[in-house]
């Protein structure tokens, strides 16, 4: 079973940017077969690391809901024939993009279905990945089964405190195995003490990492001894080990 680590925080917090950070690190330093999935309607997470995506699995699962069963082929099959042509590969490391949420219509069978792939499909990985939305909810309709470490990303800000003990509080509630948990104080020195809230650790703001994102340059183009790379590095050599 593949160690998976996801990523969380509101509109805005860097989550998108850490967890493509996260993914690089992983690479360079050979830890395994990584897999990189955007669990956010607003798919950039590919677009940080270079890699054009094909399709999403909004637009397969849309196809299944509707797909009549008379062709030959059951909804399973479908399903999973349509994830694997969407998974797109990159130098190091694959990535799955969700695509938009649900709607008014009931998804309960093909989510039945993606939560079913997605742990299929994390046994043929060492690591996944996930940049959920912002308000957890990619979690929380269960469509994976657990998660080894979620970091909630936030910025030191009263808001971002509220934040960050929203996404706890709503951690307690989920329907999944969450083994450990906490924030990353993200464009800070220090953090804020939060009771029964770990701190992962603190990403000082950088100045190139901003100039990348302006520039629409990649993550793979940041500095090897970048400051803020290396803080998530450390991150992950601490909550990890």
């Amino acid at each position: 079973m593949a160690t998976t680590i996801a990523i969380s925080g509101k509109g805005g917090s860097g989550k998108t940017t850490i967890s493509s950070m996260i993914v690089r690190a992983l690479v360079e330093q050979s830890a395994g077969s990584v897999l990189a999935v955007d669990a956010d309607p607003n798919s950039c997470l590919a677009l940080t690391m270079g890699v054009e995506v094909e399709g999403t699995i909004a637009e397969i699962r849309d196809l299944t809901r509707d797909k009549k069963d008379n062709d030959g082929m059951d909804r399973s099959r479908f399903f999973e024939y349509g994830i694997q042509k969407i998974v797109a590969e990159a130098k190091g490391f694959d990535v799955l993009t969700m695509g938009h949420p649900e709607g008014p219509s009931c998804y309960c069978a093909a989510n039945n279905l993606l939560r079913r792939y997605i742990d299929k499909l994390s046994n043929s990985y060492d690591f996944v990945i996930l940049d959920n939305e912002a308000g957890m909810e990619h979690l929380s309709r269960r469509t994976t089964n657990h998660v080894d470490l979620l970091c909630i990303v936030a910025e030191p800000t009263i808001i971002g405190e509220v934040t960050a003990k929203r996404i706890a509080g709503l951690v307690s509630n989920l329907p999944i195995e969450i083994k450990q948990s906490g924030v990353i104080w993200n464009r800070a020195d220090n953090g804020i003490a939060i009771d029964g809230i770990d701190e992962l650790g603190c990403i000082s703001f950088d100045q190139e990492l901003y100039d990348i994102a302006r520039q629409s340059n990649t993550i793979f183009d940041l500095d090897k001894d970048n400051p803020a790379f290396l803080a998530v590095k450390e991150i992950l050599r601490t909550n990890l080990s």
